[in-house]
């Protein structure tokens, strides 16, 4: 844009004179009203877009209250990070998985002492149980002599209304051998008499045929005892796999 010029009423005519130019002394005149060619004041911008002289001393710093006013609410903001992380913790425990430590061997040799396991806690809400399941389930009343019980585990040998025998060191369940692939081979089962499970019960035992304190000794056990499926271990890292 041109700079500002300063405007006067026009005045009487003015005679010509012989001799050099006068224009560059009547541009040097207005200039001078000016206070010299450029923008005046009204025309500056700063950097930032806003009009108006331009602050010699920088950017304003925040204040003070202004900093303690951020780290209030970075703090509120982890607490409700901490909070929603263990609201959802607690409830993945209490509803869908939680994890189980293995204290014996009476699941070896699938499980050996030391094991951590996953057990789903939602799986008997979709599906019934089956046969050959590995179940954690909450100490019977038959061990309620023993406080240091709180969970067990084991496998799934009969199901409510079975008939269960064992026959020369076999299990057979309604008069057919019952085929156990995860045992090894020439495993004994024995102290299992001809047996009928009764209703809404589960006849369980360990792997671990002879050193598994089960349904043989203990009976079988109230179905709302289980407290879900054992599907995956999770450590050690090396034995990682699905049950």
């Amino acid at each position: 844009m041109s700079d500002p010029v300063a405007r006067f009423p026009p005045g009487p005519p003015v005679t010509p004179r012989t001799g050099p130019a006068t224009l560059g002394r009547s541009e040097g005149a207005s200039g001078a009203d000016n206070h010299g060619a450029g923008p005046s004041a009204l025309d500056a911008i700063d950097p930032l877009g806003s009009t108006g002289p331009t602050d010699p001393t920088g950017p304003t710093r925040p204040t003070g209250h202004a900093r303690k006013g951020g780290s209030a609410r970075a703090i509120a903001e982890w607490v409700v990070i901490l909070v929603a992380a263990l609201t959802v913790a607690i409830v993945v425990k209490t509803f869908l998985i939680q994890a189980f430590y293995i204290p014996s061997g009476s699941m070896e040799p699938t499980l050996k002492p030391g094991d951590r396991v996953l057990v789903n806690k939602l799986s008997y809400d979709l599906h019934s149980i089956h046969r050959g399941d590995i179940v954690v389930f909450k100490r019977p009343p038959s061990e309620a002599d023993d406080p240091t019980i709180k969970d067990l585990i084991k496998r799934v040998i009969g199901l409510p209304g079975d008939q269960i025998e064992g026959r020369d060191g076999l299990v057979y369940i309604n008069g057919q051998l019952l085929k156990e692939p995860y045992l090894p081979a020439g495993t004994v089962t024995t102290s299992l008499p001809l047996m009928t499970v009764p209703a809404g019960q589960y006849f369980v035992m360990g792997d671990n045929r002879g050193n598994s304190k089960d349904s043989r000794f203990i009976g079988p056990i109230a179905g709302h005892l289980i407290v879900g499926r054992a599907f995956v271990r999770v450590w050690p890292l090396s034995g990682l796999g699905l049950l």
